[in-house]
């Protein structure tokens, strides 16, 4: 059984293809979901990384250099660039994209989001949901909070539309 992944380049598609080598389906069923909550029908299309024996889908776009560690999932669309490091634990979820030489610690959760070049994320962060971020008002109803990054944060790009780059933001 041979994965397939969406090279960078067409030079890259050997190398790509070799760095890969398939899980039992029982072993990727249970692994998957014990960790990311993957349904046994969709963890068929988990394969192994062999460059930190992490988890990733088919369906990801992962430079041949970057590594996965033991225990890291890696879900569909998702785009690695070149010398990432994705800790153990950590789950990067549909189609987010992570910049060359980015540092995912341990236990970061990933989603709907695009991370740059050269960022740290650090152990345990949660990027693209909402965590902790709601509050009781005057009237004692539960509120959330707006979820922006604070001025000068390096760590995470969002994705905004035209429209919401001119916005002033506060």
């Amino acid at each position: 059984m041979m994965a397939v992944i969406l090279p960078r380049t067409v030079r890259r598609a050997a190398e790509a293809a070799l760095s890969l080598h398939s899980v039992p389906p029982r072993a990727a069923c249970h692994f998957a979901r014990s960790l990311g909550g993957v349904s046994s029908a969709c963890s068929m299309e988990f394969v192994s990384w062999q460059n930190g024996g992490g988890i990733l889908h088919r369906a990801a776009s992962v430079d041949p250099t970057a590594v996965v560690e033991a225990g890291a999932v890696v879900h569909s669309g998702a785009v690695l660039g070149k010398e990432v490091v994705v800790g153990s634990g950590a789950v990067v979820g549909p189609s987010v994209s992570i910049g060359q030489s980015t540092r995912v610690g341990y236990n970061v959760v990933l989603s709907n989001c695009s991370v740059g070049e050269f960022c740290i994320i650090h152990n345990g962060s949660s990027i693209g949901q909402d965590g902790f971020g709601f509050f009781v008002d005057e009237a004692g109803q539960v509120k959330k909070k707006p979820q922006q990054p604070a001025e000068g944060s390096h760590h995470v790009l969002y994705n905004l539309r035209p429209s919401e780059k001119k916005k002033k933001r506060t």
